[in-house]
């Protein structure tokens, strides 16, 4: 498919069921009189989650501990920096986390910390996978082929079959690939994803990648190779970059990839939209665990995923009290709200799903 002819557009632009949800929600902000954005509560979170972060960092490299404790902080490290990325670099990127345009850059950058690239996942994620969610052509998040078949339309492999076992290592790694090849790979071809345009990159942007990656090599492979030795930095690296990996794919494959949710096709110069941009980030959505407290606090929200599509300039924050508004719009409008009761079920389906598109 030559990348010019993939178009995919939504029926009757925002339509009747949006702007019943977005009545719903404005008028809760206003009676509430609260901001859309993050408030003390968030910052608070956020504070707390980059020093830790950094106390774990020091700790490993500056007065490395034992073997076995070293491992356990280094596990630690890896979540640590997956909950970065969801409390508050992904609220940056979509301008959530604060109503201070430069708070919301700030955070957005803190990407750039983890070693990737501000500019081309606010394309990736906030353009293609955001508006064509699930959409086998536009959105770049289900293609990871050839190695796994994520969406009917694309090609069944043999080893496909096994998908539902070796997915842990694809995910583990996939932090590593992001940083070190993915991001290059947009770079040189000037093309955000396969079927994407390729575009110009100004010189600010040219600066920014380099100026991320020499210091993410300073920080993460140099100072600590010359503190503890390349052995232990290998060791280290590897546990918490898998584990980052793992931690960030699964939450995100959970919000999309499971039993129950929706996938399209855009084929050639037209596409097989039928429905309204709202209904459609609906039915390609579900849920999962909205009951507890404490995956709400640590995910960023993400577990309210329908939420977060309709609404991504909304902090997670709110999002408990929105999702009770978005759940009587679908119940008035009859569409279906996908949700799993938990983490745990919502994994099982993926994993079938997984078994299931290895095997059609």
């Amino acid at each position: 498919m030559g990348s010019l002819t993939l178009k995919y557009a939504f029926k009757g632009g925002n339509g009747t069921f949006y702007k019943l949800l977005k009545e719903k929600v404005d008028d809760y902000f206003t009676e509430s009189k609260l901001h859309p954005a993050g408030n003390g509560k968030l910052y608070v979170k956020s504070a707390l989650q980059i020093l830790s972060a950094t106390i774990l960092y020091v700790v490993l490299v500056f007065f490395t501990p034992v073997v076995p404790l070293a491992l356990l902080l280094c596990v630690a490290l890896g979540i640590n920096l997956a909950l970065i990325g969801f409390n508050v670099m992904h609220e940056g990127g979509h301008q959530a986390f604060s109503s201070n345009a430069r708070m919301n850059s700030v955070s957005a950058y803190f990407l750039n910390v983890l070693g990737g690239i501000s500019y081309y996942w606010k394309i990736k994620h906030n353009i293609n996978h955001h508006t064509y969610t699930n959409v086998e052509g536009m959105d770049s998040d289900i293609d990871v082929k050839p190695f796994m078949r994520l969406h009917v339309d694309q090609p069944l492999r043999g080893y496909h079959r096994f998908q539902h076992i070796y997915w842990v290592v694809l995910y583990g790694i996939s932090y590593l690939a992001w940083i070190f090849y993915e991001d290059f790979v947009k770079y040189f071809s000037g093309k955000v994803s396969v079927n994407g345009e390729k575009k110009a990159l100004a010189v600010r942007e040219h600066v920014v990648f380099w100026f991320t990656k020499v210091i993410y090599l300073g920080v993460y492979v140099f100072i600590p190779i010359v503190m503890v030795g390349w052995l232990s930095w290998l060791l280290g690296f590897l546990v918490i970059t898998i584990i980052c990996g793992l931690v960030i794919s699964v939450v995100f494959q959970l919000a999309h990839v499971v039993g129950g949710t929706h996938f399209h096709s855009a084929k050639g110069d037209r596409g097989d939209a039928t429905q309204e941009w709202a209904i459609h980030q609906v039915e390609s959505t579900s849920n999962f665990g909205t009951s507890s407290k404490s995956l709400h606090w640590l995910l960023g929200g993400l577990n309210f995923q329908i939420e977060h599509h309709l609404f991504p300039r909304v902090s997670h924050i709110h999002y408990p009290a929105i999702s009770r508004l978005v759940r009587d719009a679908c119940r008035e409008a009859g569409i279906v709200y996908n949700e799993h009761t938990s983490l745990w079920k919502a994994l099982v389906s993926h994993l079938h799903y997984l078994w299931r598109l290895g095997r059609a």
